[in-house]
């Protein structure tokens, strides 16, 4: 398991706020590892788009994120706007990568931006839920073959 101080801000504060802030820095570096770091043990990981499937478990997300994170190059999620309320924590994003996925020629490696939202709850420092809400047909009409 990561080392959760390394990421937090200057004073090892983990408040709700710096432990989302310091989940996406580590899914932007790409480290399973290091996400599940920020998730409780019976995290739920909640999705509202047709592509995104939901699943409960610090064990199974980790699992779910080696292939995401492998499938998503260069996953970068840029903050927009962060609105904080006690342990919830609303977060407005920018999520850009490399899709590398299969084509109807074959293997593709195709770049996207798409915007969303992310809603946390966060008790005692460890992110227990998150539900996604992002454009699955957005996603499509930047990854297809007939764009």
């Amino acid at each position: 398991m990561a080392n959760r101080e390394a990421t937090n801000p200057p004073g090892g504060e983990c408040g709700p706020a710096a432990a989302v802030h310091a989940y996406l820095a580590a899914l932007n570096r790409g480290s399973a590892d290091e996400v599940v770091a920020y998730v409780s043990e019976n995290f739920v990981n909640e999705h509202t788009s047709r592509l995104g499937e939901s699943i409960v478990g610090r064990d199974a997300y980790r699992t779910r994120l080696v292939g995401f994170l492998a499938t998503f190059a260069g996953l970068r999620y840029e903050v927009e706007r962060m609105i904080v309320a006690g342990g919830d924590v609303a977060v407005a994003y920018k999520m850009s990568a490399t899709w590398r996925g299969a084509g109807s020629e074959g293997p593709v490696h195709r770049p996207f931006s798409i915007r969303g939202m992310f809603r946390f709850e966060v008790i005692d420092g460890l992110i227990t839920h998150r539900v996604d809400y992002w454009d699955s047909a957005e996603f499509l009409r930047q990854v297809s073959d007939q764009r």
